[in-house]
Protein backbone atom coordinates (compact mmCIF):
# COMPACT_ATOMS: atom_id res chain seq x y z
CA UNK A 1 0.00 0.00 0.00
CA UNK A 2 2.55 2.39 0.19
CA UNK A 3 4.09 2.04 -3.62
CA UNK A 4 2.89 5.88 -3.86
CA UNK A 5 6.49 6.60 -2.65
CA UNK A 6 7.86 4.90 -5.45
CA UNK A 7 6.37 6.95 -7.64
CA UNK A 8 7.77 10.11 -5.99
CA UNK A 9 11.71 8.28 -7.09
CA UNK A 10 12.03 8.34 -3.15
CA UNK A 11 12.14 11.92 -2.76
CA UNK A 12 11.63 12.95 1.38
CA UNK A 13 7.70 14.00 1.78
CA UNK A 14 5.98 15.12 4.11
CA UNK A 15 3.35 12.70 5.49
CA UNK A 16 0.14 13.65 7.90
CA UNK A 17 -0.80 10.63 9.59
CA UNK A 18 -4.66 12.04 11.33
CA UNK A 19 -5.74 10.25 14.53
CA UNK A 20 -9.01 10.47 15.73
CA UNK A 21 -10.58 8.79 19.40
CA UNK A 22 -10.38 5.16 18.44
CA UNK A 23 -7.61 5.51 15.71
CA UNK A 24 -6.10 1.93 16.49
CA UNK A 25 -3.50 1.51 13.57
CA UNK A 26 -2.06 5.02 12.70
CA UNK A 27 1.09 3.89 14.75
CA UNK A 28 1.75 1.40 11.98
CA UNK A 29 1.48 3.83 9.60
CA UNK A 30 3.98 5.98 11.19
CA UNK A 31 6.36 3.20 12.35
CA UNK A 32 6.35 2.53 8.26
CA UNK A 33 7.05 5.72 7.17
CA UNK A 34 9.59 6.74 9.02
CA UNK A 35 11.42 3.48 9.55
CA UNK A 36 10.80 1.67 6.25
CA UNK A 37 11.06 4.59 3.92
CA UNK A 38 12.80 7.19 5.91
CA UNK A 39 10.02 9.66 5.49
CA UNK A 40 8.96 12.70 7.60
CA UNK A 41 5.73 12.23 9.41
CA UNK A 42 3.75 14.89 11.14
CA UNK A 43 1.27 13.49 13.26
CA UNK A 44 -2.05 15.62 12.88
CA UNK A 45 -5.01 15.18 15.78
CA UNK A 46 -8.65 15.15 14.65
CA UNK A 47 -8.67 18.79 16.19
CA UNK A 48 -6.47 20.63 14.37
CA UNK A 49 -6.78 22.77 11.28
CA UNK A 50 -3.20 22.89 9.74
CA UNK A 51 -2.07 20.53 7.63
CA UNK A 52 1.85 21.48 8.25
CA UNK A 53 2.80 21.71 4.85
CA UNK A 54 1.98 17.96 4.46
CA UNK A 55 2.31 16.32 0.73
CA UNK A 56 0.23 13.30 1.70
CA UNK A 57 -2.32 12.56 4.05
CA UNK A 58 -3.29 9.37 5.62
CA UNK A 59 -6.44 8.27 7.55
CA UNK A 60 -5.21 4.94 9.00
CA UNK A 61 -7.80 2.41 10.67
CA UNK A 62 -9.05 1.76 13.86
CA UNK A 63 -12.65 2.52 15.41
CA UNK A 64 -13.13 6.60 14.99
CA UNK A 65 -15.50 7.58 17.47
CA UNK A 66 -16.16 3.85 19.01
CA UNK A 67 -18.32 3.63 15.01
CA UNK A 68 -21.62 5.57 16.67
CA UNK A 69 -23.93 5.62 14.27
CA UNK A 70 -21.81 4.94 11.22
CA UNK A 71 -18.12 3.42 11.12
CA UNK A 72 -16.57 7.29 10.20
CA UNK A 73 -19.61 9.25 10.28
CA UNK A 74 -19.10 11.11 13.30
CA UNK A 75 -15.02 11.29 12.35
CA UNK A 76 -16.05 12.73 8.94
CA UNK A 77 -17.26 16.13 11.26
CA UNK A 78 -13.49 16.67 12.72
CA UNK A 79 -12.22 19.91 12.42
CA UNK A 80 -9.04 18.62 10.25
CA UNK A 81 -11.57 17.20 7.67
CA UNK A 82 -12.34 20.86 6.82
CA UNK A 83 -8.76 21.12 6.27
CA UNK A 84 -8.46 17.90 4.09
CA UNK A 85 -11.09 18.22 1.77
CA UNK A 86 -9.79 21.63 0.51
CA UNK A 87 -6.25 19.98 0.67
CA UNK A 88 -7.88 16.64 -1.84
CA UNK A 89 -10.19 19.30 -3.84
CA UNK A 90 -6.63 21.59 -4.24
CA UNK A 91 -4.75 18.24 -5.96
CA UNK A 92 -3.44 16.98 -2.14
CA UNK A 93 -3.18 13.60 -2.03
CA UNK A 94 -5.34 11.34 0.68
CA UNK A 95 -5.50 7.86 1.55
CA UNK A 96 -7.95 6.42 3.44
CA UNK A 97 -7.47 2.56 4.93
CA UNK A 98 -10.01 0.55 6.36
CA UNK A 99 -11.65 3.31 9.16
CA UNK A 100 -10.00 6.12 6.72
CA UNK A 101 -11.32 4.61 3.72
CA UNK A 102 -15.06 4.88 5.50
CA UNK A 103 -14.37 8.44 6.45
CA UNK A 104 -13.88 9.54 3.29
CA UNK A 105 -16.62 8.01 1.66
CA UNK A 106 -18.74 9.98 4.76
CA UNK A 107 -16.89 13.30 3.89
CA UNK A 108 -18.07 12.90 0.06
CA UNK A 109 -14.15 12.59 -0.89
CA UNK A 110 -14.91 9.06 -2.47
CA UNK A 111 -17.68 7.29 -4.00
CA UNK A 112 -19.62 4.80 -2.45
CA UNK A 113 -19.80 4.28 1.29
CA UNK A 114 -19.29 0.67 3.72
CA UNK A 115 -21.77 -1.34 4.84
CA UNK A 116 -21.62 -4.31 7.06
CA UNK A 117 -20.66 -6.74 6.28
CA UNK A 118 -22.85 -9.85 4.64
CA UNK A 119 -22.53 -12.18 7.30
CA UNK A 120 -23.03 -9.39 9.93
CA UNK A 121 -19.70 -10.55 11.49
CA UNK A 122 -16.41 -8.81 12.07
CA UNK A 123 -13.80 -10.25 9.68
CA UNK A 124 -10.04 -10.85 10.33
CA UNK A 125 -7.93 -12.92 7.99
CA UNK A 126 -5.35 -12.75 5.34
CA UNK A 127 -7.01 -11.80 1.68
CA UNK A 128 -5.83 -11.53 -1.62
CA UNK A 129 -6.41 -8.87 -3.93
CA UNK A 130 -6.49 -8.44 -7.99
CA UNK A 131 -4.90 -4.91 -8.51
CA UNK A 132 -7.24 -3.23 -10.56
CA UNK A 133 -5.67 -0.70 -12.86
CA UNK A 134 -2.05 0.55 -12.93
CA UNK A 135 -3.47 3.96 -13.37
CA UNK A 136 -2.84 5.70 -10.27
CA UNK A 137 0.02 6.59 -7.72
CA UNK A 138 -0.61 3.53 -5.67
CA UNK A 139 -0.90 0.98 -8.11
CA UNK A 140 1.10 2.44 -10.92
CA UNK A 141 4.15 -0.22 -9.49
CA UNK A 142 2.03 -3.56 -9.06
CA UNK A 143 1.97 -6.49 -11.18
CA UNK A 144 -1.89 -6.25 -12.32
CA UNK A 145 -1.33 -10.67 -12.61
CA UNK A 146 -0.08 -10.97 -9.24
CA UNK A 147 -2.52 -11.00 -6.70
CA UNK A 148 -1.78 -9.20 -3.49
CA UNK A 149 -2.16 -10.94 -0.22
CA UNK A 150 -2.95 -8.95 2.79
CA UNK A 151 -4.70 -8.90 6.05
CA UNK A 152 -8.15 -7.15 6.59
CA UNK A 153 -9.86 -6.88 10.16
CA UNK A 154 -13.63 -5.20 9.89
CA UNK A 155 -16.94 -5.62 10.26
CA UNK A 156 -18.67 -2.72 8.01
CA UNK A 157 -16.10 -3.09 4.80
CA UNK A 158 -19.07 -3.93 2.38
CA UNK A 159 -18.81 -1.64 -0.04
CA UNK A 160 -22.11 -0.40 -2.20
CA UNK A 161 -22.84 2.36 -4.80
CA UNK A 162 -26.19 2.62 -6.58
CA UNK A 163 -25.74 1.49 -10.57
CA UNK A 164 -25.49 5.32 -11.90
CA UNK A 165 -22.17 5.75 -9.02
CA UNK A 166 -21.61 2.09 -9.84
CA UNK A 167 -21.16 2.34 -13.60
CA UNK A 168 -19.57 5.87 -13.27
CA UNK A 169 -16.74 4.77 -11.47
CA UNK A 170 -16.30 1.13 -13.80
CA UNK A 171 -16.31 3.94 -16.76
CA UNK A 172 -14.00 5.87 -15.12
CA UNK A 173 -11.24 2.64 -14.12
CA UNK A 174 -11.85 4.11 -10.51
CA UNK A 175 -11.69 0.57 -8.68
CA UNK A 176 -8.68 -0.19 -7.76
CA UNK A 177 -8.63 -3.26 -5.92
CA UNK A 178 -11.47 -6.09 -6.11
CA UNK A 179 -11.20 -9.31 -3.77
CA UNK A 180 -10.10 -12.57 -5.47
CA UNK A 181 -8.38 -15.90 -5.07
CA UNK A 182 -4.28 -16.16 -5.35
CA UNK A 183 -4.57 -16.86 -8.93
CA UNK A 184 -6.73 -13.39 -9.52
CA UNK A 185 -9.86 -14.68 -10.04
CA UNK A 186 -12.72 -12.72 -9.37
CA UNK A 187 -15.98 -14.71 -7.40
CA UNK A 188 -19.10 -14.51 -5.22
CA UNK A 189 -16.74 -17.04 -3.40
CA UNK A 190 -13.57 -14.67 -2.90
CA UNK A 191 -16.07 -11.92 -1.60
CA UNK A 192 -15.75 -12.48 1.92
CA UNK A 193 -17.86 -9.02 2.93
CA UNK A 194 -20.69 -9.12 0.01
CA UNK A 195 -18.92 -5.65 -1.54
CA UNK A 196 -20.29 -4.84 -4.38
CA UNK A 197 -18.68 -6.74 -7.70
CA UNK A 198 -15.83 -7.40 -4.99
CA UNK A 199 -14.69 -4.21 -4.45
CA UNK A 200 -12.09 -3.51 -2.34
CA UNK A 201 -10.59 -0.31 -3.67
CA UNK A 202 -10.89 2.96 -5.19
CA UNK A 203 -10.41 6.35 -5.83
CA UNK A 204 -11.81 9.48 -6.74
CA UNK A 205 -12.01 10.35 -10.92
CA UNK A 206 -9.21 12.93 -10.00
CA UNK A 207 -6.92 10.24 -8.79
CA UNK A 208 -5.83 11.92 -5.61
CA UNK A 209 -7.96 10.23 -3.17
CA UNK A 210 -7.48 6.44 -2.61
CA UNK A 211 -9.65 4.15 -0.77
CA UNK A 212 -9.05 0.79 0.53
Amino acid sequence: MFNFVVKFNLLLMRFGVVIFPGSNCDQDLIYVLENIYNQEVIRLWHKDTHLQGCDFILLPGGFSFGDYLRSGAIASFSPIMNSIIDFANNGGFVLGICNGFQILCESGLLPGTLLHNKTHKFICKNVFLSTQTNNSCITNKIDLNNPLCVPIAHAEGRFFADKKTLNKINDNDQVLFRYSDESGNISSETNLNGAVENIAGVCNINRNVFGM
